[in-house]
Parts: structure tokens; sequence; C-alpha cells
């Protein structure tokens, strides 16, 4: 690790292709620019570049070191992208948590990644406040939020004078991020993500999307936790085009068509529930959106007559889905918006960064039109599982990278997601695994066993469906109760909408249940019950 103050002795610093680099360029050549948006406020290149070196220096004087883990849980924020810069400036690798996790969940979460330091805001704190006495590790805590004399103040680590911080090498094949992800066993795996990764999908979205330079402006909507808005984010720092950030809340469509006509943006991502929302607004006609080229959708399957709104909607834009999960940073596949109606339902072809194959359970590769595995090479893949080296070891067989992904090529070369190996239900855009949500259930009192499977909704695409056989009949469980006891160890968007109460559950000679028996509702042995909220 170089930490030597002589400029001419740097020399791997100066040519690494990573974001921090970027900043540097664009703080120098374009330093009255701005680079972040939020609201009212403006943050130029050159102000972000001092802010995140001030910020970097404090953390320096709080014993932050190469390779140690630095976590936020924020709203979005031009904070939130201050303190991921500022963290890899020092080598440390930035963790990012879901502000709707509970106590239990964040606590995990903190001790498994061994965090040193923390920084929150008035969403984040009482996670942190919840975590806290389930926590192992010794954490110290910063907020955003004015008031709070229990925690050190953001503003004043930006504002003390101390010593500067050493320039620290940190290699493209470092960890800059780790992203966790709920595991199909119930416990959240966090995967490691380099500079390297990072680059390699800000490239594939610079092609995918044709960007520009500095005139590019992207609206991040969706929750900067989660990799598919930063996955926009880097890109747009590696151009020197602005982010507009918009601020966490219930989402408001006309709101967000006042942002996009006001800031002129040019890219932005929504889920495919947010885009009909945005579509159905009545005040979509009177805003001036012709700066907006590229709409883009993930996450959940897009219907062929939101396609078609969206097209009338923003006639002048390029509409782009995207496909890929966290492991791989981001996107995979990309369907460019010509084939969007004509190639319904599939996610598009591999992007030209990334290798695939679709193969059996032996690695054998699949004829056109069979279903089998997508497994994937590229530099956008992982480093591997924080902290789980068997489960980084298993996800990696035969030398590929398994998704959990069964899909079909068709013969022109387009890819179908036909099954997900990995239990998991997408609401809303958030992934919800199956295996934690049973976990936390089967520990009610009155629950002998639970299954839970995803069911279509009208809104957020699909929704959590729980099948519980009662110990006792006799005492009564609804949907409300249930999710009342569960909110304290699970995040309440995991949590069912919807409760069956069954006599037995389905399942094959070896005990498995048939959630496809679950999920078509034919040949059930019971007549179940079914309750909602």
């Amino acid at each position: 690790m170089l930490t030597t103050q002589e400029p001419h002795l740097q020399p791997d610093i100066s040519r690494r292709a990573h974001w921090l680099n970027h900043l540097e360029r664009h703080a120098s050549a374009l330093p009255d620019r701005a680079a972040l948006r939020f609201g009212e406020v403006t943050v130029t290149w050159s102000r972000l570049r001092d802010r995140v070196h001030a910020l970097a220096d404090a953390l320096a004087r709080r014993g932050v070191r190469y390779g140690d883990r630095v976590a936020l849980v924020m709203g979005n924020r031009p904070e939130f992208i201050e303190v991921l810069l500022a963290a890899n400036v020092l080598g440390a690798i930035a963790v990012p948590l879901n502000f709707r996790l509970t106590g239990p969940e964040a606590a995990y979460i903190l001790d498994d990644a061994g965090v040193r330091l923390i920084i929150v805001d008035e969403i984040g704190a009482p996670v942190i406040a919840a975590a806290r006495s389930e926590l192992i590790c010794d954490l110290r805590t910063v907020t955003t939020a004015a008031g709070d004399p229990s925690h050190e103040l953001y503003d004043d680590l930006l504002a003390e004078h101390g010593p500067r911080h050493e320039p620290v090498d940190v290699p493209e094949a470092s960890p800059a991020l780790i992203m966790y992800t709920s595991g199909t066993t119930g416990r959240p795996k966090g995967v490691v993500l380099t500079h390297l990764n990072l680059q390699a999908q800000a490239l594939t979205i610079v092609r995918a999307f044709c960007l520009g330079g500095e005139e590019e402006v992207n609206l991040v909507a969706s929750p900067l936790f989660h990799i598919g808005a930063l996955g926009s984010v880097i890109p747009t720092i590696l151009v020197g085009g602005t982010v507009v950030v918009m601020p966490t809340g219930s989402f408001d469509a006309a709101e967000l068509l006042i942002l996009l006509e006001r800031e002129g943006v040019t890219t932005l991502f929504l889920v495919p529930t947010q885009w009909q929302i945005v579509c159905d607004d009545p005040s979509i006609g009177e805003r001036d959106l012709s700066r907006l080229r590229v709409t883009s959708w993930g996450a959940a399957p897009a219907t062929a007559t939101l396609l078609r709104t969206m097209a009338v909607a923003f006639p002048d834009a390029v509409n782009i889905a995207l496909f890929g999960q966290t492991e791989m940073t981001g996107v995979t596949c990309v369907l460019a918006g010509e084939d969007a109606v004509r190639k319904l339902g599939s996610v598009g072809k591999p992007v030209q960064s990334v290798s695939v194959r679709v193969v059996d359970g032996d690695m054998n590769d699949v004829g056109p039109g069979e279903a089998g595995e997508i497994v994937y090479r590229g530099p956008g893949l992982m480093l591997g599982y924080w902290n789980k080296p068997d489960a980084t070891r298993d996800s990696f067989g035969g030398g590929w990278f398994h998704s959990g992904d069964i899909v079909r090529v068709d013969g022109e070369g387009y890819y179908y997601v036909v099954d997900r190996a990995k239990d998991m239900i997408i609401s809303g855009g958030e992934n919800i695994y199956c295996a934690e949500v049973e976990n936390a259930l089967a520990e009610h009192p009155n629950i002998a066993e639970v299954s839970l499977i995803g069911r279509a909704h009208r809104v957020w695409g699909e929704t959590p469906v729980a099948f519980v056989v009662l110990r006792d009949p006799k005492n009564e469980l609804d949907i409300d109760s249930l999710r009342s006891w569960a909110s304290s160890s699970i995040a309440r968007y995991k949590l069912p909408t919807q409760l069956e109460l069954v006599a037995a559950l389905p399942k094959n000679a070896s005990g498995k249940v048939l959630k496809g028996v679950l999920r078509e509702g034919s040949a059930m042995p019971y007549p179940p019950r079914r309750l909602q909220v």
C-alpha cells in the first residue's frame, strides 16, 4: 500500500481507473458544474471533491483504515454518495444497509461485516437504535441529523481541523462495496464488489444508454442502497454528468415529472410499477420532457400495454429493459426498446462484457429453446460472498458463476427467464427470499409448518402469500396478527399480505413442499381458507 505524500512517487494512484480518479478529474476539469442536485442544493464537482476528502480525513482520524468497513443507513441524499466515496478514498469498504430492516436484521449484517463505523440520517437512526442492543461489534455512529447529542454530527466531521489522511493507493481489484442480499437459507449474504466491478457496470450502462458527457442528467428515484440505483450513479460520475437525487418518501409521480422537466433529466430507471403510476398521472401532458433520452426499467416484468403507453408518453426516449443481479454488479442483459413488444417477456441479449452459457445440472450446454441455468463470467462478477467461503465456492461450480435463474434462448438469441432456482419473490422491485420469511414465521407459537410463494399483484407485480398449517386449529390466526407478530423480526416489505390456512402442505416423496402446487392451486389435498390485508 502506497502512503507516501510525494506525488511523483505515486504513479499507481494516478493511473487507477475507478470513480475516485473520475472525481479528481471532474473537480479539475469541470469545477463549477453540478455533480449532485438535491432539491435546492447543488454540489459542484470541486465542492464534492472537497467534502469527500474532508470526510475521509475525519474518518481516518477516527481510525478507519484500508480494508475497514464503513456502513451507512440513509435515505436518498447527497451525503449517501459522499460517504461511499470517502470510505473508498481510504481504501475502506462501504456497506449500505436497507433502512427498512428491523433491528435484528441490521444487527446481523453489521456484525457479519465487522463494521467499524456507521453513518445514519433521521431515516436510518431508528434502525440502528433497534439494532444496538443485539450488536456484538463496537459501533461508532455519526449522524446527519442535528439535535442528536448521543452521536457525532456529520457536519462537524466535515468542519473539524486536524491531520490530513495520507494518500492511499486503491487497486481496481480491491473491494469497494459489500451489498447484502437476502439468502436462500434465510441469512443475508454480503456480495463483495470491487472497483473493477463498478467500472465494468459503468461502461455497460455507458454503452447501453449511449451516454455522452457532462450534459447527461440522471435522476435517481430508486433507493440508493440498491445496486440498481448505484448502477446509474456510477456511469454518470464516469462521464461527468449530474446526478439528481430524489428524496426518500412515498412515490409521487407528479413530483417526479416536475423534476424531469426542471432538471432536464436525460436518463431515468424505474420499476414497471412506478412507470405505470407515472404514465397514469394527469399532469404528464403538461410537462416538457423532450430532454429525456432513455427510459429504462427492470426488476420485474412489464406488460405490452405499459410498454405501448410509455412509447406514447415519452416519444423522444429510447425504452431499455435491464436484467441482472447484485453478484454481477447489476446488468447482464439488455433489451432494446424496438424489441420490447416484439420480444415481450424477454430480458434481451447479454451485454458485450459478459460471457454467458445456459447449462444443465452437469454443466452441459442445453440446446436452443431448452431450459437451463444461466451462468456467467465477466469483469462485473463479484469477488465473492463476505465471510462465506462455502457459499462462494458453491456459486462458482465449474468455473462459472451460477445465477440461479433458469432461462431459455430463442432462435434469435433472446433470453427468457422461465423460473428462479433461488426461491425469490420480487415485489415492487424488492427481492424477498422465501426461506428468510419462512424461517421467521416458523417461530410463531401456533405455526406448525409454513411455505411462502409469490402471487401476481396488479400494483407490485408480486406479493408474498403464506400457506400455514396451525399447531392448534382451535387457536385462530389472522393476517393482521401474523404481520404484527412478525414485524419485529423481518422488514415490513417482506411480510405476507395474504394468509392461507391449510390442513397440510403438498409434498413430494422426499418431504419437499411442492410450491408449484401452491402456485397453481391445483390438486390441493385440502380446502384453504384465505385471509388477506
